[in-house]
């Protein structure tokens, strides 16, 4: 509506002959058969939808949309309106809209649909004319349906009645009632069905469900990689549960392509490569698409990932395989069922417990690795105590053995043999979940900051859950109620407990900090932000690099998905803030898509991490001359004490023990 935004297309419209609606003017005319492919959770998108819908049942009304350059939203919506005019022959068209003003595209474009109208108008005329000359065209239809009825008298019934009977049945069951729209006004079915000119296509998306038989027939279900340490240690939760879940390769360059080819270029990078991930594995041929299911985590949230289901859905249909399930995994209600899949409160505890071990293993691992005396050890060390973690979850783990072993990785990764530990940068990765985690998705990005010589610092994943639990408290002014709220500290106050034994061993360990309370992390967030930034990894993004800069890594790389809306508010607009009051900060924010040049990425780290090197050298110089100035002082105090002057035995016997004291040192 805003002539400034869309840079007069209306007026363009109307100089072709055009009559110009918006889509709330007409929304309320429409109604859609639910439910759509789409998770429908926007109320502009509602209406698009539906007025789309309206467009399909005129003959006189086609749509054209405007959707903004780079917004990863719209990449969803233009498929779903696509589909919706597409099944029903009519003409989709979008004009993509930024800040360059040149509407000789958009002419060419608009152009286009009125040829292509033109062409659809000749070609129906051209049908009806032939039909007109048809000798069916006169058939008398009254002659025939009396003469049916009279037959049908002089039967017996039986199989005319059969036929009744199950087309009666069919009728039934192609019937679908409409869902409430959610918005104001909706116009009552006569009146929709006077401003109908045409039938058009069923917006209803068919999903298959994963059944109890599907499980007890052993369906193989795949499962996309996101955090490959801590998804390594889940996959046997669900095993030993009766699940026979199969988790996807973590690096695997392939996926990307895979994405691109089934999945709208124009949305975020982590839906493309978790989709392909997915459509990779299932056209390998290597599985029984017959016996084959596929599950992905639902945040329920405002970001595109919620819409990941969709997209697998999407992806499947385009290639015939729309009879594959795909399990939604949620503790949100948001209309999918599965009976055949379900989450028991033992399966949570493990997985709580599961989590745990993939935050403690990433931290000791990352922690130790850039010191080893002996190169490989830690890895070793890591993949030992791996093992034995997984061992411990196929069979059921309880809090006593968690306890007992979460002191026993500590101890181990505590008592590895080192050399100049915290003589390196230490550089913090935040960013996006997916692209945080995956290695293909972040072109290694923890391998990176090693190779350069540093040492890199993850946060852990349990605190995205955490964060999540946290909004019942932290949007109280956003309609959350008091319930939700008690609900959400009484979690977290279960959690907390659930985590005691793994601070209790960091905070006993010599080389590694406990996590920070997410009451703390809030706080810090605070400072800056509001905490109803919830979208995407909302406030806990921010917390983290806070955490980061007070904890003695101020090097920060923030990963992010090219036009990730979430990120560009809690990521990419803090980062001058955190300047201004951190002065020791060096943030840098790197763009991952399946265009991003590699080069330029670990450019930007190397720049980076060279800053934080000469950060580094400098704070170590400021130390030695302070050290300096102190010996000195010492000296001079000691000689005084007993009036030798410069030739004190004390002083030179003072400047002996330091010698010797640096020697010692540089031996450990």
């Amino acid at each position: 509506n805003d002539p400034e935004i869309n840079h007069a297309i209306p007026e363009l419209l109307t100089s072709f002959g055009l009559a110009v609606l918006t889509e709330d003017s007409i929304a309320h005319l429409g109604t859609l058969e639910r439910p759509i492919r789409l998770v429908d959770q926007w109320m502009y998108h509602t209406r698009l939808y539906a007025a789309a819908k309206v467009a399909t049942e005129r003959k006189d009304l086609d749509l054209i949309q405007l959707n903004s350059f780079g917004c990863g939203l719209d990449a969803l919506t233009t498929d779903q309106v696509q589909e919706i005019l597409e099944s029903a022959g009519k003409v989709y068209t979008v004009l993509k809209i930024d800040e360059v003003s040149n509407l000789g595209a958009a002419r060419i474009r608009v152009r286009s649909l009125l040829a292509a109208l033109k062409d659809q108008a000749d070609e129906e005329a051209e049908a009806q004319e032939k039909v007109a000359g048809c000798p069916v065209a006169t058939l008398d239809v009254d002659a025939v349906v009396a003469d049916m009825e009279a037959r049908i008298e002089a039967s017996d019934g039986t199989a005319e009645g059969k036929i009744a009977t199950e087309l009666a049945q069919a009728s039934a069951a192609e019937r679908t009632p409409s869902a409430p729209e959610s918005f104001a006004q909706k116009a009552t079915p006569e009146v929709q069905a006077r401003f109908k000119q045409r039938e058009g296509a069923t917006t209803e998306f068919p999903r298959a469900v994963f059944t109890e038989e599907m499980k007890e027939a052993g369906y193989t279900i795949l499962c996309p990689q996101m955090a490959p340490i801590h998804f390594d240690l889940l996959i046997d939760i669900f095993q030993r549960n009766g699940y026979n879940l199969e988790l996807l390769p973590s690096v695997d360059h392939g996926a990307v392509d895979a994405g691109l080819k089934y999945v709208n270029n124009d949305i975020c990078y982590p839906s493309i490569l978790v989709t392909g991930q997915i459509m990779e594995a299932v056209m390998s041929g290597r599985y029984d698409t017959d016996k084959l299911a596929v599950i992905i985590t639902q945040t329920g949230g405002g970001c595109r990932a919620t819409n990941y289901i969709s997209l697998i859905r999407k992806a499947l249909a385009s290639v015939g395989l729309s009879h594959v399930p795909v399990i939604a995994l949620s503790f949100k209600d948001l209309g999918e069922s599965n009976p055949g899949f379900k989450i028991t409160p033992q399966m949570l505890m493990q997985a709580i417990y599961a989590l745990q071990y993939g935050d403690l293993l990433m931290l000791t691992l990352y922690r130790t690795r850039p010191y080893e005396v002996e190169p490989g050890s830690a890895n070793r060390l890591f993949d030992h105590w791996m093992s034995v973690c997984k061992a411990q979850l196929r069979r059921g783990l309880k809090g006593a053995e968690f306890k007992k072993t979460v002191k026993q990785i500590v101890e181990d990764f505590d008592t590895l043999p080192l050399t100049g530990e915290g003589t390196k940068p230490r550089v913090g990765v935040v960013g996006e979940i997916l692209v945080k985690f995956h290695p293909t998705a972040n072109n290694q990005v923890v391998d990176v900051i090693e190779r350069e010589g540093c040492e890199a610092v993850v946060p852990g994943l349990i605190e995205f859950f955490l964060f999540g639990i946290a909004g019942g408290i932290f949007q109280r002014q956003l309609g959350k109620t008091k319930k939700s709220e008690l609900g959400s500290r009484a979690a977290l106050k279960v959690i907390a407990k659930l985590r005691e034994p793994v601070r209790k061993a960091l905070e006993e360990s010599a080389r590694f900090e406990p996590p920070t309370n997410i009451y703390e992390l809030a706080e810090y967030a605070s400072e800056i932000l509001s905490l109803c930034n919830s979208m995407g990894e909302g406030w806990l993004l921010t917390a983290e690099m806070v955490e980061l800069i007070k904890t003695g890594a101020p090097n920060i790389v923030c990963t992010q998905p090219f036009a990730c809306l979430p990120n560009h508010v809690v990521g990419k607009a803090v980062i001058k803030e955190l300047r201004r009051r951190y002065p020791e900060s060096n943030i840098v924010a790197v763009d991952y898509d399946p265009g991003a040049s590699e080069v330029n990425q670990l450019n930007r780290i190397k720049l980076m991490i060279s800053v934080a090197k000469a950060n580094l050298a400098e704070k170590e110089q400021e130390a030695r001359a302070a050290r300096d100035q102190l010996r000195e002082a010492q000296k001079q105090a000691a000689a005084s004490s007993c009036g030798c002057g410069d030739t004190c035995p004390v002083g030179e016997t003072l400047e002996q023990f330091h010698t010797e004291d640096e020697v010692e040192t540089e031996r450990a």
